[in-house]
């Protein structure tokens, strides 16, 4: 991976012979040590910063990478990038750390595809006096980094089920969940907020299982891929046509989601809520495929874990606990009491910063 920002010994080659300047012998030594200096800026860093994201597609942590190579970028910190191969594919991040670390990485940040399966690499790490920072999604435990920069996926799930509440008035709930995957504390965080918010019986935000009341006619798990989501659609309008609402971990499984009501004739009597507030999101929001999303910060979260990052690189000092990285409700049509964004305002805010 090249690094853009460090100085580069080609350049010299490019400036005129010293007998074209006056003095040219004082200049050149003057240039020397200013190219010296730069460099040993370059190399005395003690170490760079690794990102681990759970996928390279995922338009969420396309946009987590960017911010945090921009960052890196501005802090002359070398960002080391790499992920699993999709949802749940704890082998490949592993292997992402292993790689990283061999090449210099002093700070691991990284969004956990399996967040029990992690863990005995973390703790390994941690004992090797690497700082590990989970970003989006937590470990299980959570104090199993050194720090978590994310949303919070409970009250994203309780806003868009507020919001599907007050959709659905006096008409009783009939949901299918698009979930994540078993075990998942960011999966459960973001059902079991959900359920809460449409006033149902549910989970508290420590449970890492999914509520299952009768509300919920149907359910299935979808990594968060779009075509996996279609295909549990798909089924449960078969099994459960009488829904009425439909939750979605993201907004992949939500667009999936909504091809199976459009090929089924049935997107004008069931609608989506879903979390992520990605530009594409909010632009289906706008559009009514979507009633709303949760918006999360991703370029926030890679700002500030990059940022403690470097700050432990330079001096030692570590975060600890949970950061709140923001999250708010855009939503296609306001309803009293519930607060959201309109369509406008998330789409000037969507997945940078608060």
């Amino acid at each position: 991976m090249s690094f853009p920002f460090l100085p580069s010994t080609r350049r010299a080659s490019a400036l005129p012979a010293p007998s074209a300047f006056t003095g040219g012998r004082r200049l050149w030594h003057v240039l020397g040590a200013l190219l010296l200096t730069a460099c040993a800026h370059a190399t005395d860093e003690p170490g760079s910063i690794g990102l681990v994201t759970k996928t390279e597609t995922n338009p969420f942590f396309v946009k987590m990478k960017e911010g945090a190579e921009r960052t890196a970028a501005a802090q002359v910190i070398p960002l080391l990038s790499g992920a699993g191969r999709s949802d749940g594919d704890n082998a490949g991040q592993v292997a992402a750390i292993e790689n990283q670390v061999a090449a210099g990485a002093r700070v691991i940040l990284i969004s956990p595809s399996d967040a029990k399966a992690i863990v005995p690499t973390i703790t390994r790490l941690r004992k090797d006096g690497i700082l590990v920072i989970a970003l989006d999604s937590p470990a299980d435990p959570m104090d199993a980094t050194d720090g978590f920069f994310g949303t919070d996926n409970y009250r994203a799930g309780e806003l868009i089920g507020a919001y599907a509440k007050a959709r659905l008035g006096s008409t009783s709930p009939k949901a299918v969940t698009i979930d994540l995957l078993p075990g998942h504390p960011t999966g459960a965080q973001r059902h079991n907020g959900f359920l809460k918010g449409l006033g149902v019986a549910t989970n508290d935000r420590t449970s890492n299982e999914n509520a299952a009341p009768p509300e919920v006619v149907c359910s299935g798990d979808s990594v968060g891929d779009q075509a996996k989501a279609q295909t549990v659609m798909e089924n449960c309008l078969q099994r459960a046509p009488q829904v009425n609402v439909v939750y979605a971990i993201n907004e992949p499984s939500a667009a999936g989601a909504w091809n199976a009501l459009v090929k089924a004739g049935r997107e004008k009597d069931v609608f989506i809520v879903t979390v992520d507030g990605g530009c594409r999101g909010v632009a289906d929001v706008a559009a009514g495929h979507f009633a709303a999303t949760a918006q999360q910060y991703p370029v926030r979260m890679a700002e500030l874990g990059v940022l403690a990052g470097v700050e432990y690189l330079r001096s030692g000092k570590k975060p600890s606990g949970f950061t709140d990285t923001g999250v708010a409700l855009v939503a296609g049509t306001k309803l009293p009491g519930v607060e959201s964004l309109t369509v406008e305002e998330g789409a000037v805010r969507c997945w940078g910063t608060t």
